[in-house]
Order: structure tokens, then C-alpha cells, then sequence
């Protein structure tokens, strides 16, 4: 009979394969390539591919438009007058088609620019899995929820923005008797909380500029907070990321020996 702790245990892998799964898709971290900043008014856009045309996207006050015979959206060639473009915080992104390029339009506080993922990355064909911590079920603690409604904290990311991100309370809980606390950021629309965090194996063991984790939304003050779960952000994949980095309050003064090392 199959035992609580294996049941736990295949919970994790599962979620992992699904992980992995995530990153080997066409459009996932592993194949972004390019990260192309754009100005107000007409940029001429070349992605350092000789075999690529370059393209024409032409930003205007509430308005972001691309031009060029080799684009492609849905299969069809752009407007004459040019395609609107939908940034990614706005709603459903526009993706262009390039080749085995894929393009769409991100925005960053006050910057637009343009995230682009190629099908055929290196990266994404070079791929051999993540090394991790081994499953142990003492990391999934039991952590007290504290709500905040209404509160804000500052978020820096790796390209040196600085948010005022929703924070909906903090999780509490002790690790080897060391008191720890974290300030949660939004996870999700029925209260899952994102956890963005350092810890004392971070630049050894696990990514220098933190992890992420999810867990689910608490329950009476309390929620799971599951380390197991711990993963890598993107830019760890990828240069061309933007992850939001660790606030000096979620960099925790103990080891957290569970979820994703470092990608080499």
C-alpha cells in the first residue's frame, strides 16, 4: 500500500515533469532569444540574424504599430496601414511571426519592447534538465498568513525597474528555530500567493538572485509554504528575461535545502 509520504513525494515529480514540460514548449523560457527595447516614433528593428529581415515597428502616444512584408499574424501578411499591437499587461499580447521567430509586444513600467522566442533556440535543443534538491516532506511547512489588504512593497527587477507591487500579507514560520518571514505578492485570482525569495544557498547551490514559489491561497491564517516547489526564475534561462528580484525582506538567513539548484 502506497503511503502518505509516496503520495507526497509523486505529487512533487509530477509537478516538476510539468515544469520541465513548460520550458521545452516552443514559446517557453528556454527559447527567448531577444529582448528588442523600442522609442517613440519609427524603429527600424533588426535581430541580429542576417537571414532575418529586419521589420518597422512605429510607436506613437497609445498607439503601436508594425510594418513589414515578412511579418506574419495568424498566418497573414500585416495591413498596408500597419498592426496594432497588444502589449502583454494589456490583455491577449498580438504575436508576430517571423520565420521560426515569434514576437509580441511587453511592457515595463514606462518602456515598451519587444520579447521575441525562436523555435529552433540552442538553448531549447541543449537542454538537459535541472538539477535539484532531493524531495524531503519536513520543507513543505506549515506557515501562518497575516493579511495586509490594500498594502503595497517596492519590487526591483533584473533590468533595474522598481514597482509598487500588491502585497497581500506575509507568511511566518521557523526553520531550524530561526523565525522567518516573507512578504507574498499576488499568485493568482482566487488568492494563491507568489513568493519571491533568497536564502543562504543562493550564489552556491541555488541562483544567486533568488527563486519563486506558489502556494495555494490560505485557509483560517494559514497556508502551506512548500520549498519543495522552489524554482529558478526565468532570467536564469534566459538574458532576456525581466524577473523581479528578491525584496531585502524575503532574503531569508538560513539554508533552504529543497526545490531547484542552480542551471548550468
Amino acid at each position: 500500500m502506497t503511503g502518505p509520504e509516496e503520495v507526497y513525494r509523486s505529487s512533487v515529480e509530477r509537478w516538476h515533469s510539468d515544469r520541465v514540460a513548460r520550458l521545452l514548449q516552443p514559446e517557453g523560457w528556454l527559447s527567448l532569444v531577444a529582448l528588442h527595447w523600442l522609442t517613440p516614433g519609427l524603429n527600424d528593428v533588426a535581430l541580429g540574424n542576417s537571414s532575418v529581415p529586419a521589420f518597422r515597428v512605429a510607436v506613437a502616444e497609445g498607439d503601436v504599430r508594425a510594418f513589414g512584408d515578412a511579418l506574419r499574424h495568424d498566418g497573414s501578411g500585416l495591413p498596408a496601414e500597419g498592426l496594432p499591437l497588444v502589449a502583454d499587461v494589456d490583455g491577449d499580447p498580438t504575436k508576430l511571426e517571423l520565420g521560426s521567430l515569434r514576437i509580441i509586444l511587453i511592457r515595463r513600467g514606462e518602456r515598451l519592447g519587444l520579447r521575441v522566442w525562436d523555435r529552433k533556440a540552442e538553448a531549447l535543443r541543449g537542454f538537459v534538465g535541472i538539477d535539484r534538491f532531493a524531495v524531503d516532506p519536513r520543507w513543505r511547512i506549515a506557515a501562518r498568513f497575516e493579511p495586509r489588504p490594500g498594502h503595497t512593497i517596492p519590487v526591483a527587477d533584473v533590468i533595474g525597474d522598481v514597482t509598487e507591487d500588491p502585497s497581500p500579507g506575509s507568511v511566518s514560520f521557523s526553520v531550524d528555530r530561526v523565525e522567518c518571514r516573507l512578504d507574498a505578492l499576488e499568485g493568482g485570482d482566487t488568492g494563491e500567493l507568489f513568493l519571491v525569495f533568497g536564502d543562504a544557498t543562493n550564489g552556491a547551490e541555488t541562483h544567486a538572485g533568488g527563486r519563486f514559489l506558489y502556494t495555494d491561497p490560505p485557509v483560517d491564517g494559514r497556508v502551506a509554504v512548500d520549498f519543495n516547489l522552489a524554482y529558478n526564475p526565468p532570467c536564469v534561462f534566459s538574458p532576456y528575461a525581466t524577473c523581479p528580484l528578491p525584496p531585502a525582506q524575503n532574503r531569508l538567513p538560513v539554508r533552504i535545502e529543497a526545490g531547484e539548484k542552480t542551471y548550468h
